[in-house]
C-alpha cells in the first residue's frame, strides 16, 4: 500500500477452486453470503473503502456494467460499515450492484485471502464465480492505489454468461 508491503491473511483463492462461503452484512444489517447469489454468475469487486477515489470509480464502473449484464450478479465488498455503504449508495445512485460489509467477521477477507493484517482493510481485487460457485477469475491488485483490469474481468463474466 503506497509502496509499503502488507500482509494478506487467509489463503489466496485460485482459479478452479470451489469458492468458500462467507458471511458479510448488507446495508440493511442482514447476513449475506453465497447462498443469496445461488445459480448466478457472480463478480465480486473487493475494495478497501468506498470513500476513496479508486474504490469509488471501481464501484461506479461495475454499477454501470451491471446494468448491461443483467444475468450476472455484481457485489462490492469492503470493510466499510453498512451505514456508510447505505449513505454512499444513496448519494451516488448505486442501484445495479449489491454492496456488503465484511467489517463484523472479516469472513470474506480471510476465506479469500484479501484481508490486510496491518490495516484490517480488504486489498483491492476481483473474484468471479461461475453459476456453481467455482472460481473462474481472480485478480489481486499489486498496489492498492491502482485500478483492477476492468476489461479482463468483464470479458470473463461475458464468457461465463455464454455457457
Amino acid at each position: 500500500m503506497k509502496g509499503n508491503a502488507v500482509t494478506l491473511l487467509g489463503e489466496e483463492i485460485k482459479v478452479g477452486a470451489k469458492a468458500p462461503d462467507f458471511e458479510a452484512t448488507t446495508k440493511e444489517l442482514t447476513p449475506f453470503g453465497l447462498k443469496e447469489l445461488a445459480g448466478r454468475v457472480k463478480l465480486i469487486s473487493v475494495v478497501p473503502s468506498i470513500d476513496t477515489g479508486v474504490c469509488d470509480l471501481q464501484t461506479m464502473t461495475f454499477n454501470e456494467e451491471a446494468a448491461k449484464l443483467k444475468d450476472a450478479m455484481f457485489v462490492t465488498i469492503s470493510m466499510d460499515l453498512p451505514f456508510a455503504l447505505n449513505r454512499y449508495c444513496a448519494a451516488k445512485g448505486i442501484e445495479n450492484i449489491i454492496t456488503v460489509s465484511d467489517h463484523k467477521l472479516a469472513s470474506f477477507g480471510l476465506n479469500y485471502g484479501f484481508l490486510m493484517e496491518e490495516l484490517r482493510l480488504l486489498a483491492r481485487g476481483i473474484v468471479i464465480l461461475d453459476k456453481e460457485d467455482n472460481v473462474a477469475y481472480v485478480e489481486y491488485v499489486k498496489e492498492v492505489s491502482t485500478h483492477p483490469d476492468y476489461d479482463r474481468a468483464l470479458e470473463a463474466v461475458k464468457q461465463l454468461l455464454e455457457k
